[in-house]
């Protein structure tokens, strides 16, 4: 599939590095964004974001469970970001979380745009694509 125009950047912030490499190359494969940024946990996420000369990111995939700072408190974090430090971001909880308290809190908290189940998938990827950004496709 090839787009008309990549996004600028996607970020992955999850502490599991075989997870990451598994998405980098799905997103790699489908030639989607100029850039994969990857924090392998909240804390790191929010200071590429706090960075002056960094590519914001379009679409950002979170998980929850995280050392030093969990998807929650990423997204506590996020919420006192100056605007221009998050823009029209797209975030997507993506977890192997299977607790229904987690999708619940999740569909709460207006910054996360939706709750997906790992792995990222090429189908999964068009599907939000196509429904987020729909002049990529």
């Amino acid at each position: 599939m090839k787009m008309r125009k990549k996004l600028n950047c996607i970020m992955l912030v999850d502490d599991d590095q075989l997870d990451n490499r598994f998405h980098q190359i799905i997103i790699e494969g489908m030639d989607i964004t100029e850039i994969i940024h990857v924090a392998e946990n909240g804390l790191q996420a929010i200071k590429y974001l706090k960075q002056e000369d960094r590519i914001l990111p379009e679409l950002i995939f979170l998980d929850i469970n995280m050392p030093k700072m969990n998807g929650w408190e990423f997204l506590e974090a996020y919420k006192d970001l100056e605007e221009s430090q998050k823009s029209q971001i797209v975030i997507m909880m993506l977890t192997t979380s299977l607790n229904p308290s987690d999708k619940a809190k999740a569909q709460k908290i207006s910054e996360i745009t939706g709750f997906r189940v790992k792995p990222l998938s090429e189908e999964m990827l068009t599907e939000i694509l196509g429904k987020y950004f729909p002049d990529n496709l």
